[in-house]
């Protein structure tokens, strides 16, 4: 057979008791017992790595936080980001309870998104069992329980979409492929979560739609009987209500102001694209391996490269193996997996191709290969045609023992299984590396995280409570400081920047003496220093980790 195994157990770690006469012991499932032991210790680390901030915050996670403040004060229900009216904000609505009970606080914000990666994680271990086999599933879930700072960055920062969506995808194949084989008791109640899966996982992320796509048609072939009547009606009704909060923001927004639109706009901007070669370049030999956790954050070395080369060959074989399963299959349930299979395929693919498409994936691609984490969803078919080489060579070698004419044919099968093998291996060995290298350099990350803790500090010691700074600067320093401190874009010249949020511009445009947070050196500093002239050193109160922070004695706003 070359689909995946059929698995008719669950995925529970005790099976059926074993009795001895004058003793009962459980007969554990060893391959859910591993991958429950992996799946612990990718929880683990991702939670220590929580607690410590690790990656770092920025102003972009610290605005889905101003956010979930806000909610969780009742000032506020917004839809989309502040100033980015197309990435919904649920992941700032999940936090907004904890950071309600214990305040503001990086782990606390990021605490909804490690339960995020342990469900993940699960459904990844019970897709990948149904469709294929109990000890692939135990390598898929080892493989995705490491992490490099790439991967863990995607997984555990509160910057919108991918921690969310890529388990609803999950769900929703499980869900397509469970009414396929009349697993499902309650078939109205399934069809009305798998909508309201779809709906809400699209409002918070259009990336995702390539999925999106692949698992509606899974659910159209596979249960066309139940999309029509009661359950059709739930369908609709789920994705309706998911989707409710773009649909309603988009029904009010100004003209030209719609998600719709927005996104329009950012994907078509005016200039140069690059050509085929270029973008096929940064998103396979770049894109791929950083967004499969092979290389660290500052770009992927030439032999860590080799796994974007493959990735579009092991996307045709997986294809290959699935069609070949799905003709050859005698029973229905074998078909639904075959058809699964293909889902996973086409959505790697359409999300690789959409990626390569845009100049985004030549001109920055270690920047933008975060846009490709979702590829993780499709790991059990990208992986599938190694596994099977090399787990079967041998079976296949030994069938074709002592047969005349078979001898180079086994050959063949047992070179393959050995590439297989090592190729497996080698991407494990990288995987691990590059979690390696993380883990090394997470002295560097926290010094980053303490000092922009300092400069917190530092502003609220020196009695500012309105200051202007640079982008990367204001959000963050309005978060650490729980809003005790608002904070005012500036861009290098001195000049209004990107403020998402316009109630806090406002607010230190009214403060009669604000301050200023400025990097020591910038252009925004010497600017402000030649406004200052000879009372420069004087309005200096604190530096901190690269920073200056002033509180001149007027204030200084050359735009006005």
């Amino acid at each position: 057979m070359t689909n995946c195994g059929r698995d008719d157990d669950g995925g529970v770690v005790v099976s059926t008791p074993v009795q001895d006469p004058g003793r009962w012991r459980p007969a554990f499932d060893r391959p859910a017992l591993v991958a429950l032991l992996l799946g612990l210790a990718g929880v683990g680390y991702r939670l220590v790595l929580t607690l410590l901030t690790l990656p770092a915050s920025n102003s972009d996670e610290a605005t889905f936080g101003l956010a979930a403040m806000h909610i969780a004060a009742g000032r506020d229900r917004p839809v989309f980001l502040y100033g980015q009216r197309y990435m919904g904000v649920l992941e700032s609505y999940l936090a907004a309870p904890l950071i309600g009970l214990a305040g503001p606080s990086w782990p606390v914000l990021r605490l909804p998104l490690l339960v995020l990666y342990a469900l993940f994680l699960w459904l990844m271990y019970r897709l990948t069992r149904r469709l294929c086999s109990p000890w692939f599933a135990v390598l898929v879930v080892g493989v995705l329980a490491l992490g490099s700072e790439r991967v863990v960055r995607d997984q555990l920062t509160v910057v919108g979409g991918r921690p969310e969506v890529k388990p609803a995808v999950v769900a929703m194949l499980l869900i397509a492929v469970a009414l396929a084989e009349r697993r499902v008791r309650h078939r109205w109640l399934a069809t009305g979560l798998f909508g309201l899966l779809a709906g809400a996982a699209l409002w918070s992320d259009w990336l995702i739609v390539p999925y999106l796509v692949a698992a509606g048609l899974l659910l159209v072939w596979a249960a066309p009987r139940d999309l029509v009547g009661w359950p059709g009606v739930l369908l609709v009704a789920g994705f309706l209500l998911g989707v409710s909060p773009m649909v309603k923001d988009n029904l009010v927004a100004p003209d030209g102001q719609d998600s719709l639109s927005v996104f329009r706009e950012i994907s078509t901007k005016a200039g140069p694209v690059p050509p085929w070669s270029e973008r096929l370049r940064g998103g396979l030999l770049e894109g791929v391996p950083l967004a499969s956790g092979l290389c660290p954050m500052d770009g992927c070395a030439r032999w860590q490269q080799w796994f974007g080369l493959l990735y579009p060959v092991l996307l045709v074989a997986a294809a290959l193996l699935a069609v070949v399963a799905y003709r050859r299959a005698g029973h229905r349930a074998d078909r639904v997996r075959a058809v699964a299979q293909l889902a996973l395929v086409a959505g790697a693919g359409l999300t690789l191709l959409a990626y390569v498409r845009s100049p985004l994936a030549a001109t920055d691609p270690l920047a933008n290969s975060r846009y490709l984490s979702v590829l993780q969803i499709s790991l059990p078919a990208v992986l599938w045609p190694l596994w099977l080489a090399a787990t079967r060579v041998r079976r296949g070698a030994a069938g074709a023992a002592g047969r005349p004419g078979r001898d180079g044919a086994a050959a063949a099968r047992r070179l393959g299984g050995a590439v297989a093998t090592v190729a497996l291996l080698v991407l494990t060995g990288t995987a691990v590396a590059a979690t390696g290298r993380f883990v090394a350099d997470a002295g560097s990350l926290r010094a980053e995280e303490r000092q922009a803790r300092e400069l917190a500090d530092a502003v609220r010691g020196a009695g500012l409570r309105e200051v202007y700074g640079d982008y990367w600067t204001c959000n963050r320093l309005i978060f650490n400081t729980g809003e005790a401190v608002v904070c005012g874009v500036l861009d290098g010249n001195l000049t209004p920047g990107q403020n998402r949020y316009p109630a806090y511009w406002k607010r230190v445009g009214r403060a009669d003496r604000p301050g200023y947070v400025l990097a020591v050196g910038s252009s925004a500093e010497r600017g402000l220093r030649r406004l200052l002239g000879d009372r420069a050193d004087a309005a200096v109160v604190s530096e901190v980790g690269g920073y200056r922070v002033y509180h001149p004695e007027a204030a200084v706003r050359p735009w006005r």
